[in-house]
């Protein structure tokens, strides 16, 4: 059975958890491979909402095995909130699995994100301030706190101590912060040891055994390509490997154990923070969008961004990741809109670029070239088959495949756990 994997293909937001989730009942391993709990999943399930921020949207699906990787920086707070919740739920938590090379977010991480952020002023790039960047800093400088570090106080206690070095430093004399002390940092983190004990493994070993067993492990992305650290829009990015290529490196796999890479785009487009943004609307239909396909943040609350579909973003993902399958969301938040813009390619200064600039100058100037497809104003949530569609969603469907450059598999046509139809067969 496959390694698939499934990736956001523009800003995020595009409703990954729906599509891991419709993958469920054929599915053994979810994993989690890069990001913390700075992005989320919002779930339907029945009539039950679940908003996860950390763990894998598997966790939802009975007989899944939930997996958080290597890649992954983690808020053991969050964690074992979020768990707790779900338990509180009767959702079974039991069987998640953590990699034990994961790296741990720390308070002074969280700290060092906020003020940073404030320090930068106009200069901000809209982080969540749950100190995700400055986890994955020090785990590139190799000063970073990995689960396993947990389990040996001694390791624990000087990992902490040459990490606050330099960062109380960094606190108190740019920051004019109060230094952080290396016994409130090793107390917190070893208050959680004994319940997480039970949950740390070689999860590398374990999914490949999976895999070598005939099991379908399903590889899920936090964020989005578009918010790649570096085949994103730089530096309005995240801090991880958000594209396919992380989910080797994030999982502890082979880059050869993977077999299906699905996209997940929204039938427009949206993003949360600062950065580049093409298609970003400013008037009526921009408020329409966000209203019609309620676009808050799942973890900050803050109102997205919202643009016209932008298939050049599409075929760019397409192209980075090697997207397999698309996933097509949201297509009902269109109904009712007389005619819809498409950007097919973008103006800077004059010259038309079909690809993405390759320069972020051209692309912060990009004006996106819009071509006009007819609307529909009949009701799709109930489709359960593409011919279910009215004609001109039908059309509108096959002109961002066409321009895509990996074939629709999947369209969602309402926030219900069913309200999909499926085109082709993700796993088969």
């Amino acid at each position: 059975m496959p390694g698939i994997v499934i990736v956001g293909a523009q800003w995020g937001d595009e409703g990954k958890g729906k599509a891991t989730d419709l993958l469920g009942g054929r599915t053994d391993y979810v994993v989690k491979f890069n990001g913390g709990n700075n992005a989320g999943h919002t779930v339907v399930v029945g009539n039950q909402k679940y908003a996860l921020h950390l763990l894998p949207s598997g966790i939802l699906t009975p007989g899944v095995t939930p997996v958080i990787g290597n890649g992954v920086v983690i808020d053991l707070e969050v964690l074992f909130h979020e768990l707790e919740a779900l338990a509180a739920r009767d959702v079974d938590v039991s069987k998640l699995r953590v990699s034990a090379n994961a790296h741990i977010i720390t308070d002074y991480h969280r700290t060092l994100d906020k003020v940073t952020e404030r320090f930068l002023g106009k200069r901000s790039i809209g982080t969540t301030g749950r100190g995700i960047g400055p986890a994955y800093a020090d785990k590139i400088n190799r000063i970073g706190i990995r689960v396993q570090d947990l389990f040996d106080e001694s390791i624990l206690r000087q990992k902490i101590e040459g990490a606050l070095d330099a960062k109380n430093h960094m606190l108190t004399k740019v920051y004019n912060r109060r230094a952080v002390t290396c016994d409130e940092i090793f107390d917190d983190l070893t208050s959680y040891v004994e319940r997480l004990r039970p949950m740390v493994a070689d999860t590398g070993l374990e999914l490949s055994q999976a895999l070598d067993a005939g099991k379908t492990v399903v590889f899920e992305a936090g964020q989005a390509t578009m918010l790649d650290i570096d085949h994103g829009t730089y530096p309005f990015v995240t801090s991880s490997t958000a594209t396919a290529a992380g989910a080797a490196s994030g999982s502890g796999v082979a880059p050869s154990r993977l077999d299906r890479v699905i996209g997940i785009v929204k039938a427009y487009t949206t993003r949360v923070g600062a950065g580049p943004f093409p298609t970003e609307l400013f008037d009526e239909w921009g408020e329409l969008l966000r209203s019609n396909g309620f676009e808050f943040g799942t973890t900050t609350g803050r109102p997205r961004r919202c643009g016209w579909n932008d298939t050049v973003l599409t075929r760019y993902a397409s192209r980075i990741n090697g997207l397999t399958d698309i996933v097509l969301t949201k297509l009902d938040v269109l109904t009712g809109i007389e005619s819809i813009p498409v950007c097919v390619a973008y103006d800077v200064d004059g010259e038309r670029f079909d690809e993405l600039p390759v320069s972020q100058s051209d692309f912060h100037h990009a004006k996106p070239i819009y071509e006009e497809l007819p609307g529909w104003s009949e009701d799709i949530s109930g489709a359960r088959s593409f011919e279910d569609l009215p004609a001109n969603a039908q059309a509108y469907v096959r002109f961002l495949e066409e321009r895509s450059g990996s074939r629709i598999s999947a369209i969602g046509v309402g926030a219900d756990r069913d309200a999909i139809i499926q085109v082709h067969d993700l796993i088969d």
